[in-house]
């Protein structure tokens, strides 16, 4: 052969690999098949798309981390929401979402589904579960769920909600990320298709994208699957490498944001500009006996209500923050804070508090150096 052909050819992948404590990370598209027959055989992995070894690996830590053999895995948290909802939902279904839910959720049913022909109608997270299901019709095919909910952090009763809906038919998803996998298992609750942002707890450092559904229903596992191949998702092998090493130490850093996040909260609970502090995991919140009954631990994440203040008083409390940073995601090492009050006007209920609301994620900080940031940023609050 020419130079150039044996330039080309030679280098490729080694007929055999060392054995390694990680999976090596392949990066293709195209996948080699060792005969003219096997070209068409959709028992065979023909395309790079569907996963290598990297995301095949996450796929199966995954899979035990949720206690289902059936993991899908998407470019984002987002995506895995939406993914999820258009691989089971069709023109003329409609479904009932829980009014705390994540906002780019509300944005996805409101301009995306409403175009084909999905309904949506909000309910109110206090709802009980008979409650809930008297809002359902013969259409309704979904009840998607989040507990805590986002920025508010109401529980539900999942198992009870859970019930209720199969016994009727209908499909249960819920976003899974403030529990994580680790502190709390939709599935063996009933729920039909736990979703989480692999983004936040499990990839831990801030440094990339992804999200993950898995159910016990292999319809509904074959639906998905489908889905993620007829519309094109695809997980980059780099990113599910890091994903799966933030994994590996998942059960490691959740207890630490858990005890720095009960601490800094009882801490803010004794600040005289808190009205009061929004965490099931709190003995006082109105919440936390279905965490206690269905939660084996709580996330670094929780909301904080302050006294009532001007916008410019919240303002000065945020930007004199130095080791929380200004962000919105959240679940890796570093502490983050928002002002949450422009989310709240989208809520088909309206939410009552008694003054502005901020939502802190607990990182792996020390708790003393994160109180006394805050500490430092009510004087800046008092002084404004």
């Amino acid at each position: 052969m020419d130079e150039e052909t044996r330039l080309i050819r030679k280098g490729s992948a080694p007929q055999t690999l060392a054995r390694t404590v990680n999976p090596p990370i392949q990066r293709a598209s195209t996948v080699l098949l060792p005969n003219a027959a096997s070209l068409y055989d959709d028992d065979q992995l023909t395309y790079g798309i569907t996963g290598l070894s990297s995301p095949a690996a996450l796929q199966q830590a995954l899979a035990e981390l949720e206690g289902s053999p059936d993991v899908t895995l998407y470019p984002s948290g987002l995506a895995a929401i939406t993914g999820a909802m258009l691989a089971v939902l069709k023109a003329g279904d409609e479904i009932l979402v829980v009014d705390s839910a994540y906002k780019p959720t509300r944005r996805f049913c409101d301009r995306v589904l409403s175009r084909f022909g999905v309904a949506t109608t909000y309910y109110d997270p206090a709802l009980a579960p008979d409650d809930l299901m008297a809002l359902a019709t013969p259409r309704t095919r979904m009840v998607l769920l989040e507990a805590p909910g986002s920025l508010t952090f109401e529980m539900q009763d999942v198992p009870a909600i859970a019930q209720a809906a199969n016994a009727r038919g209908i499909i249960t998803l819920i976003d899974n990320t403030w529990g994580a996998g680790f502190y709390f298992k939709p599935l063996a609750h009933g729920v039909t298709i736990s979703v989480q942002a692999l983004t936040k707890y499990v990839g831990g450092h801030s440094d990339c994208f992804m999200g993950s559904a898995t159910t016990m229903d292999t319809v509904i596992g074959n639906q998905l699957g489908d889905a993620m191949w007829d519309i094109g998702w695809s997980v980059s092998p780099d990113d599910a490498y890091q994903m799966l090493r933030g994994l590996r130490t998942l059960a490691v850093r959740l207890p630490r944001h858990q005890e720095n996040g009960l601490a800094v909260a009882r801490w803010l609970q004794a600040q005289p500009e808190v009205s009061r502090v929004l965490h099931p995991a709190l003995p006082d919140d109105p919440g936390h006996a279905l965490w206690k009954r269905d939660f084996t631990g709580a996330c670094g994440l929780f909301g904080v209500v302050l006294k009532p203040c001007s916008q410019r008083a919240v303002h000065a409390f945020l930007d004199a923050l130095k080791l929380f940073g200004l962000g919105f995601s959240w679940g890796g090492y570093e502490s983050l804070a928002i002002h949450c009050d422009p989310q709240l006007k989208n809520r088909s209920v309206p939410v009552k508090l008694e003054g502005p609301l901020l939502r802190l994620h607990i990182g792996l900080e020390t708790v003393e150096d994160l109180t006394a940031d805050l500490d430092q940023a009510f004087a800046a609050l008092r002084a404004a």
